[in-house]
């Protein structure tokens, strides 16, 4: 097979290289519908197991949200002073012996009723016999007895954590209200 206007060897090399071009042509060919034969499953395998994967991420993060929260609640209950009603009845609280029980904890007064939830006059009132606690805090002080001091430590400090953001609220009340009063008798003179 001779072309026009070529010389033997040039024929040659052209048809060489067009031989070559039509073989390199059909080797791509099918190496493409090959590779596309065993890509093609293989992607959508990775998309289904994408899925897959989105799913169990969701489903790990409604599991870990529903863990925190029964730790919170779980936490909570801990951090709840409750004892049988039975026990409450039974207990003796003398003022004397509220006294010891907060020195046995090693608590100022006001430490106490943070950790029963109550205000410092109260425990005051109640270590000066003025008054005696009741119903919910009566039951608090009977199972104060049987906590340790770092647990009631431990207690204090999940209570305070809590109440600073009420804290300067009140402290904020407080200021406003004398200002208040200073104008209206400014007013009225």
């Amino acid at each position: 097979m001779q072309y026009r206007g070529y010389s033997g060897t040039d024929s040659k090399e052209v048809f060489v290289s067009k031989l070559e071009d039509a073989v390199r042509s059909t080797i791509m060919r099918t190496v493409n519908r090959e590779v596309r034969g065993s890509v093609v499953p293989v992607s959508r395998e990775v998309r289904e197991l994408k899925r897959a994967v989105s799913s169990l991420a969701r489903s790990v993060a409604a599991l870990e949200k529903a863990a925190s929260a029964q730790a919170r609640q779980q936490q909570a209950q801990r951090a709840r002073l409750e004892v049988p009603e039975e026990q409450v009845k039974a207990a003796r609280l003398s003022p004397a012996l509220i006294r010891k029980l907060r020195t046995r904890l090693k608590l100022t007064q006001g430490e106490l009723a943070t950790v029963l939830g109550v205000s410092s006059a109260s425990v005051f009132a109640w270590e000066a016999g003025r008054s005696a606690p009741r119903g919910g805090n009566r039951a608090a002080l009977v199972a104060l007895r049987k906590l340790g001091r770092r647990d009631v430590k431990k207690l204090l400090a999940e209570k305070a954590a809590a109440a600073p953001a009420e804290k300067p609220a009140r402290r904020k009340a407080r200021k406003a209200k004398p200002r208040r009063k200073r104008a209206a008798k400014r007013q009225k003179k």
